[in-house]
């Protein structure tokens, strides 16, 4: 009876089962993409009217095409969640009300009487939905939380300047413009545009004084932003550096050589430590080269090419190019990978500094070197 039951299911074709994961999934798809970019450009389409007129059901079509894919991008992920128990954090998530409002902001607004046309344009929020999948957003974002305050400051220092800017613009200008700085508000759209270095030239002072208080605020303007982006560049160069650090954490710990050190050790390990990634066949060292790095292998693995034809493969955990850096300074054999690998390299100046720190680890590579000096006799 239980077999009867289990044939009954209804059972997903692969290709289909496997769209329907991904499209549960925290990652944009490929289909989605093409909707998304299909969709907005029709969108854009359906603002030029000759275009429009010639092919309106095509257009339409297309429009609810996109939309009926949204609508099941949506279903799948509301049924995923309710499977797992966080429907309601699905639904008020940014992804969630994203999701929402990609699907029913159109058909909202055509029951509310606006005409399809216009109606449409509300689909420029299908753009919103590729957002999450932007690799360098989560970053930013991170990076503005971080010099939030830096940030603040800088545009209290701007809105100050405005306002001086504006007030005082107004006061030196009215009299010889009254059209131009008619209020303060007419004042504070000089004052923006000024500050922000863009200079339209619809209105601009022609008192002596109005000119040196523009001048000013130009001159504001450039501190301003240049202010702002200095934060932001050293806010990303440290939290790349940061990001750096933690992929090369990840890999040092995982190197059985560096298994017996504590935190504070792999810590300081890794700020010794660069990592390179390495496709297939790539020759990392030639025999008679000077010497002046050895190498971890965190994944991958390398061929040492030993005299008398002599080849012996490196894997995970291993290291190489140590005896360089020991005794004599030039490389003893060539050395190529087999297969994807990172490295993890350790220059000479930082050998030395990690040999003196860490005596036990000297005296592991040490030994090493010595058994391969024997080996390679």
């Amino acid at each position: 009876m239980s077999d009867l039951i289990n044939t009954s299911k209804p059972v997903l074709p692969p290709t289909l089962a496997r769209f329907v994961a991904a499209t549960a999934g925290r990652n944009m798809t490929k289909p989605a993409y093409v909707a998304v970019l299909t969709g907005v450009a029709t969108m854009i389409l359906l603002t030029v009217n000759p275009a429009y007129e010639a092919a309106h059901h095509w257009v339409e079509a297309v429009l609810w095409t996109c939309l009926a894919f949204f609508a099941f991008e949506w279903v799948v992920r509301i049924r995923h969640a309710v499977l797992a128990q966080r429907a309601f954090a699905y639904l008020i998530s940014f992804r969630g009300v994203m999701d929402a409002a990609a699907v029913l902001a159109v058909p909202v607004a055509i029951l509310l009487g606006a005409q399809p046309q216009t109606a449409w344009l509300l689909s420029v929020i299908w753009l919103i939905k590729v957002l999450p999948a932007v690799p360098g957003l989560r970053q930013l974002r991170r990076v503005l939380v971080l010099e939030s305050g830096p940030l603040l400051s800088v545009l209290m220092i701007f809105l100050i300047v405005l306002f001086l800017g504006s007030v005082a613009v107004y006061f030196l200008e009215h009299d010889a413009q009254p059209e131009a700085f008619r209020n303060i508000p007419s004042a504070l759209w000089w004052a923006v545009v000024t500050l922000t270095t863009t200079g339209y030239g619809d209105v601009v002072p022609i008192t002596p004084m109005g000119r040196l208080v523009a001048a000013l605020v130009m001159i504001s303007g450039l501190g301003v932003f240049g202010l702002w982006t200095g934060i932001l560049a050293t806010g990303f160069a440290a939290e790349t550096r940061r990001d750096n650090f933690l992929k090369t954490w990840e890999s040092v710990s995982k190197v059985p050589f560096f298994a017996t050190l504590g935190p504070a050790a792999i810590a300081d390990v890794t700020h010794m430590l660069r990592t390179i990634d390495l496709p297939p066949r790539v020759v990392i060292m030639r025999k008679g080269q000077q010497g002046d790095c050895m190498y971890f292998i965190a994944s991958g693995e390398v061929e040492v090419d030993l005299p008398m034809g002599k080849k012996v493969r490196l894997s995970e955990g291993a290291f190489f190019g140590e005896m360089a850096l020991l005794g004599n300074n030039l490389r003893s054999a060539n050395i190529t990978t087999t297969r994807l690998s990172k490295l993890l390299v350790l220059d000479l100046v930082d050998f030395r500094l990690l040999m003196a720190r860490h005596p036990d680890l000297a005296s592991t590579i040490d030994a090493e070197a010595k058994r391969r000096a024997l080996e390679n006799k």
